[in-house]
């Protein structure tokens, strides 16, 4: 569906056709922020993280702009279907998969099985695998993922700053480990992967704490020091045992410290085209706001007060307010602590609120990139320079969900 329109708001001129709750893309601030994610690259090739996107076109107009080559999948069954939609012939499942039903189509896909390489970080995952698909089955393309997180005590407990991910942290592990997966029959070791989300996924500017920000960045320095030495002498073992196509790193907040561990050859984002409220805190790069979602207004309770249908759209993780959906325009509302985002209401408070009648919009932005899309079946595009706007199907819309 496309439709012309020339008044004077392009967000709410353009979308003037549609009710409420939809989401729009503002084309203008996704290819921007495309552009600063390749600046901040320094050269190096990103891959696009589909969960922070999770709609096709989307995906294609990333990958179709220089500097931007394969696609980072969070699921196998995903990985399949965007092969067999021929999107890209590069496609690295970042976590590992216990989907049986997806294990035994890759391995029965002889293309599929030269394009999709999967993530794996212990002998667990290739039994698992064996298991699965049977003796001899065919090869399969494999990545070691490391733990790229920060521990600030070399001794005693364990204090551990970023995501529980791989086992393999030291590089005498990893490299045996690699040996591990070389000895193995139907496996094929290609790349080795890991995500700092300690640097990648924390904001270093917090608003109004100017304490923690103090603490961040002390630490994202230390632990950005300490994982370039750690990355390469793993990087440098495994490449002395077999010639690796890739070392993936970084997220869409540490492209830069990332981009200069020589021994990584690409990096990952996603979040970063689209900007979510998530990566508001961040001194080094500020994306612009491109995917927003529009509520309507369906009571006024209270003066002050304006009630807005749904909105529930709450992101994963730790539960805490950051990852509540922010009111964006009219600028002046605010949630409330009661209640929050609602399943069926989400009420706003401030000045603004008065100025609101039943049926107006108010337009608000999701913690985090993709998960909007796991609550709609389309996109619309907008394109303020043609003056157009294009519906355009998510994931859930072409009647996928991958978990």
């Amino acid at each position: 569906m496309s439709s012309h329109v020339t008044r004077q708001d392009p967000l709410e001129a353009l979308t003037a056709h549609l009710d409420p709750p939809f989401a729009a893309v503002d084309l203008a601030a996704f290819d921007a922020n495309a552009r600063d994610l390749v600046r901040r690259a320094n050269g190096l090739p990103i891959r696009v993280a589909s969960k922070s996107l999770r709609c096709r076109a989307l995906l294609q107009r990333a990958l179709a702009r220089p500097g931007y080559r394969g696609v980072m999948c969070y699921s196998l069954a995903e990985a399949l279907w965007l092969h067999g939609t021929g999107i890209s012939d590069d496609l690295l499942v970042a976590y590992p998969s216990a989907d049986r039903a997806a294990l035994r189509a890759l391995a029965a896909d002889e293309a599929a099985r030269e394009h999709i390489t999967i993530t794996i970080d212990s002998a667990g995952h290739l039994d698992f695998i064996d298991a699965t698909l049977g003796a001899g089955h065919r090869t399969i393309r494999v990545c070691v993922e490391l733990d790229v997180s920060w521990r600030p005590l070399p001794y005693g407990p364990v204090v551990q700053i970023g995501t529980w991910r791989s086992p393999l942290r030291a590089p005498a592990e990893a490299a045996l480990f690699a040996e591990t997966v070389l000895r193995r029959p139907g496996f094929s070791l290609v790349g080795v992967l890991g995500y700092e989300g300690q640097i990648a996924g924390l904001g270093d500017a917090p608003p109004g704490h100017p304490v923690r920000a103090r603490f961040i960045r002390a630490m994202q320095s230390r632990s950005s020091a300490e994982l370039r030495e750690r990355r390469a002498e793993t990087v440098r073992r495994i490449q002395a045992l077999t010639p690796l196509e890739f070392v993936n790193g970084g997220g869409t907040g540490s492209l830069e410290s990332t981009a200069a561990d020589s021994s990584v050859t690409e990096l990952a984002a996603g979040s970063g085209l689209v900007g979510p409220t998530l990566f508001d805190a961040y001194r080094r790069f500020h994306p612009k706001p491109a995917l927003m979602f529009a509520l309507p207004v369906v009571r006024r309770p209270a003066p002050g007060v304006a009630t807005l249908y749904s909105g529930g759209y709450v992101a994963s993780g730790t539960g805490t307010p950051d990852r509540l959906p922010k009111p964006f325009r009219p600028v002046g509302l605010k949630l409330t602590k009661v209640e929050g985002a609602g399943e069926v209401q989400t009420p706003v408070t401030g000045d603004a609120a008065d100025r609101l009648s039943i049926g107006d919009r108010v337009w608000l932005r999701h913690a985090k990139g993709g998960e909007l899309a796991e609550r709609l079946t389309e996109y619309h595009l907008i394109n303020e320079e043609e003056g157009t706007t294009e519906s355009v199907p998510t994931y859930r819309g072409e009647g996928h969900c991958f978990g």
